[in-house]
């Protein structure tokens, strides 16, 4: 009986440390590991994007291994900080996610309930304190109390509760004042706080996991396409729909949120503990302790949307593997990849080599056609003689189009043998000041011949709006006419 029982109890613990949890505590980096977990994740950063983790462990590796720490008995794991991380992953305390497209690190149940250990026990003082016992009491009380069937003891009860209340209320209406308790009591009530605080994430994280194993394991189902189509699709149309109750994980959240879910209940429960840093005895806390104690309410916001995201990717995950269930696809696709994962084995081998690849296959097109149809079209169009041809389809647009160039040819045959042609541009009337006029009468004056100057000419142009932009170009002196130029 003696070897069964110790055999039993032997084989429980062998359980226990074989769970991620004292693996965390009990492995060789396990300093190391508590202390950056502490830093990447806090109660207001419950997600840290996965370049920015890789970013941050390699400064506290690289800071770390500055002072010294790495230099006897390897207290540092080997590599960087994306190294690190992804082994953490392979142990099960990070967990990879996507959260608005973006990849992101989440700490894993079993880190949340290490972390919560570790800063238990480094905390300082545990004992068994009244507060803990109270809480210990109240709850088998309340458990008592919604179990009991008689109707005459639970009446006796809630009698000698009301009379509790009734005769508090009668001695702060005769005094006139509400003695606090004091003050080590109060210090030893926030410390059962706060341990029933580092408790939550913890818990808030194992639901968020199981709704997640709860999907991978639906999703397995159907593709093994075990059972009817219809059928699989009727049962876990109403898992999708239903997922929260599908786990008694789940089922006891959902009772939770009742509680903590509404907003108004959490800003009370902020304005509650703002209100404790504010009394005096909070002045003995010391600065982790009133920093955890203000982030409680942070907490239980953060794990309840945890939770919540969980739920509604389980079901977008589950809605959209039903809608597009495809047997044969699903097969084909597990086929592929289980031969790719056996080529992947086969290389990675000792002693395996891989041929490499010295030519690229070539396609099989078959027959290609051997002539074409003419893609040229049968005639140019015909040119436009006359600027007039153009046809517009009011005034406006003539307006914003292109240079005027009849107008623009008038102006340069009145201007003499030479001219300078930001003047010129000046002079003209407004109709032909636009930009591209100014561009249309640098063409002309390269056209019929120009010479450049060393000074800078400044010209304004006028929109058809009434709005100007000015111009900067080296100074152009520019002639009238090629013909006259060649007499």
């Amino acid at each position: 009986m003696t070897g069964s029982r110790a055999e039993a109890a032997y084989a429980r613990a062998v359980v226990a440390f074989s769970t991620p949890t004292l693996d965390l505590l009990h492995g060789r980096f396990a300093p190391f590991v508590v202390a950056s977990l502490t830093l990447l994740f806090t109660a207001d950063r419950s997600a840290v994007p996965i370049a920015d983790a890789h970013a941050e462990l390699a400064e506290v590796l690289d800071e770390l291994r500055g002072a010294g720490y790495d230099d006897e008995d390897r207290k540092l794991p080997a590599g960087g900080g994306r190294d690190v991380c992804r082994s953490w992953v392979r142990l099960g305390w990070l967990v990879q996610q996507i959260d608005d497209d973006v990849e992101v690190y989440r700490l894993s149940a079993h880190a949340v309930e290490a972390l919560e250990i570790a800063g238990r026990t480094g905390g300082g003082r545990t004992r068994v304190s009244n507060s803990r016992v109270r809480t210990l009491l109240d709850a088998v009380e309340h458990l008592s109390d919604i179990a009991e069937a008689d109707p005459i003891r639970r009446l006796a009860r809630l009698r000698a509760e009301r009379g509790v209340i009734d005769a508090e209320i009668a001695r702060i209406d005769e005094s006139g004042r509400a003695d606090p308790h004091d003050d080590d009591e109060l210090l030893e009530e926030a410390e059962n706080v706060l341990h029933l605080a580092r408790e939550l994430p913890a818990d808030f994280t194992r639901v968020a996991e199981s709704l997640k194993a709860m999907q991978r394991d639906v999703v397995a189902h159907l593709r093994r396409d075990e059972r009817p189509t219809g059928e699989v699709l009727r049962e876990y149309l109403q898992r999708a729909q239903d997922v929260m109750q599908s786990t008694s994980e789940g089922r006891a959240f959902a009772g939770a949120l009742r509680l903590i879910g509404d907003p108004d209940r959490i800003d009370a429960l902020t304005e509650q503990l703002r209100g404790l840093l504010a009394q005096p005895f909070a002045r003995a806390l010391d600065r982790d302790q009133r920093a955890e104690l203000d982030a409680i309410g942070r907490r239980v916001e953060f794990g309840v949307e945890e939770v919540l995201a969980a739920q509604r990717r389980a079901s977008h995950v589950i809605t959209g593997q039903v809608r597009t269930h495809d047997p044969l696809r699903d097969r084909q696709i597990d086929d592929l990849l289980r031969d790719v994962i056996a080529g992947l084995h086969s290389w990675s081998g000792p002693g395996s080599v891989a041929e490499p690849v010295r030519s690229m296959p070539l396609i099989d097109l078959g027959h290609l056609r051997q002539t074409v149809s003419d893609i040229r079209p049968p005639r140019a169009p015909s040119p436009l003689t006359d600027p007039e041809d153009v046809d517009f389809v009011d005034h406006d647009t003539r307006e914003w189009g292109g240079p005027r160039y009849a107008e623009l040819e008038d102006l340069v045959a009145g201007l003499g043998d030479g001219f300078d042609l930001a003047a010129a541009f000046q002079d003209a009337p407004d109709a032909t000041r636009r930009p591209v006029d100014l561009l249309g009468l640098l063409e002309i004056a390269h056209r019929n011949g120009m010479s450049d100057g060393d000074g800078v000419s400044v010209v304004e142009a006028l929109r058809p709006d009434g709005t100007t932009r000015r111009f900067a170009f080296g100074a152009v002196t520019a002639r009238t006419t090629k013909e006259e130029t060649d007499e």
